[in-house]
């Protein structure tokens, strides 16, 4: 009976690993970092910046805030995690699922109108126009961004006119997607992921007074506490190369400074 309940308990943590995307041949010299799928770009180029200094290896995975919050919470195999919001990072550490002390902000977000037609004009008018019958926004439940956007709506007076038109994608990512295929005629995503020059498209940086800050919080999770590159990635986020890299992506930083 004890074998084969450790039999299980093997094949449950494969499939866990498996459906995270995280291969299960990560190395003592790496780390697992559970990234808001916002920031997936920009994680990308600061993995690679970290590792050219360090020699150490990420393994990043995706996901909405509230998707890897509840993945944390039921065991998934992260040392740390980078949030889009404080709330969840905080939560997870009055969890008990995080480092005590470790919290910090890495980034804070900026929200645009995406359209995937070049040259256009947005403002806060092109969500009011009659022609646009889809707009796509981050479920706000999970994605402080989606949450954010619905903020914009509210605060522009046009929450009730636009609520049919809205279509919820699961995270950033996906509502991103759905504008860029022609799904959706606009949506609201981080700025970060329309700013590169190869996002055919066009963009409105949504005023922050619009919406509520996305201060974005970075936790060390009990499991990465003694985990050297966990330990000196969430270090890096902090130096000169890594907060540079996050202001060009767009995002602005807690020392004040913002990616415009």
């Amino acid at each position: 009976m004890k074998g084969m309940w450790q039999r299980q308990k093997i094949l449950l943590h494969l499939l866990l690993a498996s459906l995270l995307g995280v291969s299960d041949a990560v190395s003592g010299d790496q780390a697992r970092v559970a990234v808001a799928a916002n920031f997936k770009l920009t994680a990308i180029t600061l993995g690679t910046l970290f590792t050219e200094e360090t020699g150490h290896q990420i393994a990043f995975s995706y996901g909405s805030t509230g998707q890897l919050y509840a993945q944390i919470t039921h065991g998934a195999p992260f040392d740390a995690f980078l949030a889009a919001d404080q709330a969840r990072a905080e939560r997870v550490i009055s969890a008990g699922y995080g480092v005590a002390g470790s919290r910090f902000t890495y980034a804070c977000g900026r929200l645009a109108l995406y359209s995937r037609d070049r040259g256009l004009t947005l403002s806060s008018n092109s969500i009011l126009e009659d022609g646009i019958r889809r707009i796509a926004v981050a479920n706000p439940r999970t994605a402080p961004y989606g949450a954010a956007a619905l903020q914009v709506l509210e605060r522009l007076g046009a929450t009730d006119q636009l609520a049919p038109k809205l279509v919820q994608g699961t995270n950033v990512a996906q509502a991103f997607q759905f504008a860029f295929t022609g799904n959706a005629d606009l949506a609201m995503v981080a700025k970060a992921q329309v700013i590169d020059p190869t996002v055919a498209g066009s963009h409105w940086t949504v005023p922050q007074t619009l919406h509520d800050p996305i201060a974005q919080d970075a936790v060390l999770l009990l499991r990465g506490a003694d985990n050297a590159p966990a330990l000196a990635f969430l270090r890096f986020l902090k130096e000169p190369t890594a907060q540079a890299a996050i202001r060009r992506a767009g995002y602005g930083t807690a020392g004040g400074q913002t990616g415009d």
